[in-house]
Parts: C-alpha cells; structure tokens; sequence
C-alpha cells in the first residue's frame, strides 16, 4: 500500500496508524517510504508532527505503552453512504488468549450520554437514516479506566437513545452474548428505534476450545441468549462470528460446532480462520491444526452460512418492510436493507438514495438479494 501511494505521488507524505502501528512500531518504521508511524495515543495528534517529519530523513515513530492510553476520541463514518457507523466505546479488558486488540487499543473507555447524543444530532443534520453503534466490546460501554463503578451503561445509552429518537432507526453492531442483558433484548423487542438485528459472536460450539480461547460464556449461555431473542422477535436477524481451526480443535470439537450452528436459528455466519498472533497463549498452544484443515471447515461453515441466509431471507417473504436504500448502482441495480437487514433489490432509482420506502419482499434472486413489489413513489422519511 506504501508503494502504491507513492506510485501515485512520489512527493507525498505517508503516515501509518492502526493497531499494526501500536503493536510494531519499529518494523513499519523500516517499511522504504514510511515518513511517520502513529500509536494510539498519538494518531488524532498526526498533524503536530508534520513539520518535524520535514526535517527528518528517516521514519518519526510516535508511540506509547498501551497502559498509558486512557482517553476517548468520538468519530464516526461519513461518505455516501446511507449508514453511519458511530463509535461510542473503545478498547477491551477481555482477555482472549487469541486476540491481540487490548495490546493494541487499550483498556475499555467509552463516550458520555451526552456526547453520543449531540453526535447523533449532528449525523441526522447532515441526512443520514440510520446510526450503527460500534465498539470494540460495545457492551462494556460506561467503563471507564482505573474507576470500578460506572455511571451508566449500555442499556442506559439504548434507553437514551430511544426516548431522544423514537422515531429513528437505530443498529446494534457486534455484542459479546454475556453482556447482551434481557432488558437489551426486550428493549428491541417492544418496537424501539434499535432494529430488530443482533451480531453475536460465539467463535466455538465447543465449551472445551471456549475455554482454551478465555472466552467469558458457554455453550448453554449463548444458546439461551438466542432463545430468548427468537421467543420475543421471531423475525429478527441474528448474526455469529465463529473462528475455525483453532489450536486443538478436533474433528469433534468442530463437528459439535457444526452441530450446534446447523440447529441453532441464526441468520448468517462470519466465519474466521484461525491464524497465529504474535504475544498471543493461543500462538504458544500445542496440537496446532493443519492449515487444509482449517481451510477445509472455513468452507463448510460459509456453505451453511449461504443455506441459513437463504432460509431466513424466505422466512421473510410476504412481508412489508421500511426498507433504506443506498447510493450503490451494479448493473442497473441498487440495494437496500430492512430494518432486520434483508438485502432488498431494486431497478436503480436516483431518487430512491438515502430514503426509506415500503417494500414487500417477494421472492429470492439469483445472486441472494431479495425482490420486491413496485415501490410506491412516495417518500416516507
């Protein structure tokens, strides 16, 4: 990517930021062509070291000991898109003997109520529909570092959220099942602005590999996280990471993995590979599993993945949804999302960009998207 930017204009200055740059300062710093590398603490601060950069003939390295990283920056996504994706929390406390994120974005911070509120004004100001609340651990959010007690949480801010907005449209992006409360889920279920759309993840139907991962739940948990979703929204959409291949997993292991995926009623699957991570347990484990192996359950499970997204999607047809529509046009079409984020399919309409209209979903296309009726040339937001 260094070179490219350079094809492009020999004389630019080119900055590095990321958790790679947090967590290998030096070896980017080596990259020919870096001119500065920026840690977590120090990327929203790139612009005061420009002029130092000018003077120096080698790469300027501003990093820190994630230790010492403790405050939130709020940002959020801006383009054409009809979606922006808020960050409210930031950093993990987890400690996932696969996962290299709390070395490289700290301990578990968040924004104010307040804050996220004003941010939310400032999103719908400038025309956008929906908000997506992310995180690195979402649900955490209130934790504040070195403080024991916070002063709100999650819950709280969803609750805020929907009596500020009780008209919006409002996604939960990924959160960890054992901070998905019964009062998150019921929230959704009376019919609030947060859409009927949950992202889980699991990583293992195995409670053996569950614990060699330090994951924080089981099996049984997460089983009944989705239960209890479905028995109060059989409608909504569930989505699950899950990680194949990891150090000691056998053709047991994944198969129960399988097994339990195959009959739980989720949506759709992410499914990773797992790969080794430098300062990780898992990277230490013995009994690694053979690379075509975890190639080989990455496809299984992507294969499910296509059946359960295909089943729910039918689940949904003769429905009517609010659906929003966004820029994109692919061969004449574009594309929008339900509020349980069914892919909808439409001839493409200018005038149909970063508007919600009626639709009822009426059959399966070929590529996997949804087709509906003829759309009503009235707007609804």
């Amino acid at each position: 990517m260094v070179r490219k930017a350079l094809a492009l204009n020999p004389d630019a200055m080119i900055a590095i930021t990321g958790c790679f740059a947090q967590l290998k300062p030096n070896e980017i710093s080596e990259i020919p062509g870096v001119d500065l590398v920026v840690g977590a603490n120090d990327k929203f601060n790139l612009i005061n070291y420009l002029n130092e950069v000018r003077l120096s003939d080698k790469a300027i390295v501003k990093a820190c000991d994630i230790e010492q990283v403790d405050g939130f920056i709020p940002s959020w996504s801006e383009g054409d898109r009809t979606r922006v994706f808020l960050k409210v929390q930031d950093g993990c406390d987890y400690n996932c003997s696969f996962c290299t994120i709390p070395l490289a974005r700290g301990k578990s911070r968040s924004n104010t109520i307040d804050n996220v509120i004003d941010q939310i004004d400032s999103i719908h100001n400038k025309g956008a529909n929906e908000v997506v609340l992310t995180g690195i651990n979402l649900g955490d959010f209130g934790l504040v570092p070195g403080q024991v007690n916070r002063k709100h949480s999650f819950t709280d801010l969803i609750k805020e959220i929907d009596r500020s907005y009780p008209k919006g449209r409002f996604r939960i992006s990924s959160i960890e099942p054992n901070l998905l409360t019964d009062e998150v889920i019921e929230l959704v279920a009376a019919g609030s602005s947060i859409v009927p759309h949950f992202h889980i993840p699991l990583q293992s139907g195995s409670d053996r590999i569950l614990r060699l991962m330090r994951r924080r739940y089981t099996k049984q948990h997460y089983h009944d996280r989705i239960t209890k979703i479905k028995s109060l929204m059989p409608d909504c959409c569930i989505g699950v990471d899950v990680i194949v291949g990891f150090p000691g997993e056998s053709d047991a292991d994944f198969k129960e993995t399988f097994d339990f995926l195959h009959d739980l009623p989720v949506s759709y699957l992410h499914v990773f590979t797992y790969s080794e991570r430098n300062d990780t347990l898992a990277a230490e484990m013995k009994e690694p599993v053979k690379i075509e192996i975890r190639k080989e359950r990455n496809k299984r499970l992507r294969r499910l993945s296509s059946i359960k997204q295909n089943e729910f999607y039918r689940s949904q047809l003769g429905n009517t949804f609010d659906v929003l529509f966004e820029s994109d046009n692919k061969k004449g079409m574009m594309h929008g999302f339900t509020p349980n984020y069914v892919k909808v399919e439409y001839p493409y309409e200018a005038s149909f960009v970063n508007k919600l209209k009626s639709c009822t979903l009426k059959e399966v296309g070929p590529d996997g998207s949804v087709l509906v009726n003829e759309i009503e040339q009235h707007v609804l937001v």
